[in-house]
């Protein structure tokens, strides 16, 4: 069974392709054309065992607001359909995630049900050239598309690099369990996860 998906997606402030591999070694390629964005969501393909390869041509001149959003939403739809059915995955995950002084926590349902809960507590205005109210909103927009629910959580930290690295590895983590294939049975008591 392939757990696989190719997504493109183009609107009039951006353009991308992205291709997931839920089976995969943790290869990333990823040039999103904000280097931070490009740094944690190959953090996230790295611990989470995900091959990723994601293009984005976004309206940088505007801000990154658009390039960050959308490559979630892409990213995220793509975490939806090579799950499928979502037949046969060990559906919750959890991790904790150091970075030096930071620490963050991330558990994840892949219950079909989206609801993000991200709580960051990022200080600084930018991180590199995106907007640290975009690094929240990236893992809000990943869970909505992904129809996922995310709780993430940095317990503690003073650098905010390490805290948004922190997070997104926590997430990689919890999302490598949940993903795992335990069985072929829907694992809730509905018998669909939708």
């Amino acid at each position: 069974m392939s757990r696989t998906a190719t997504i493109t997606r183009t609107t009039g402030e951006t353009r991308i392709s992205c291709t997931l591999d839920l089976d995969g070694t943790g290869t990333a390629d990823v040039q999103t054309g904000i280097g931070m964005l490009d740094h944690l969501l190959t953090a996230l393909a790295k611990h989470g065992r995900l091959d990723l390869v994601l293009t984005c041509e976004g309206d940088l001149h505007i801000d990154d607001h658009h390039t960050a959003e959308d490559c979630a939403i892409v990213l995220g739809r793509a975490l939806d359909q090579a799950l499928g059915e979502r037949r046969g995955v060990t559906r919750f995950g959890h991790a904790y995630a150091p970075l030096d002084e930071a620490l963050a926590r991330a558990v994840v349902d892949l219950s079909g049900r989206p609801w993000p809960e991200v709580r960051l507590d990022l200080r600084r205005e930018m991180l590199g050239t995106i907007a640290c109210e975009n690094v929240t909103h990236v893992l809000n927009s990943l869970a909505i598309a992904s129809r996922t629910t995310l709780h993430v959580d940095v317990l503690r930290g003073e650098n905010d690099h390490h805290k948004a690295e922190a997070a997104f590895k926590a997430v990689a983590l919890a999302l490598r369990q949940a993903v795992r294939l335990d069985g072929d049975a829907v694992p809730s008591t509905k018998g669909v996860l939708e």
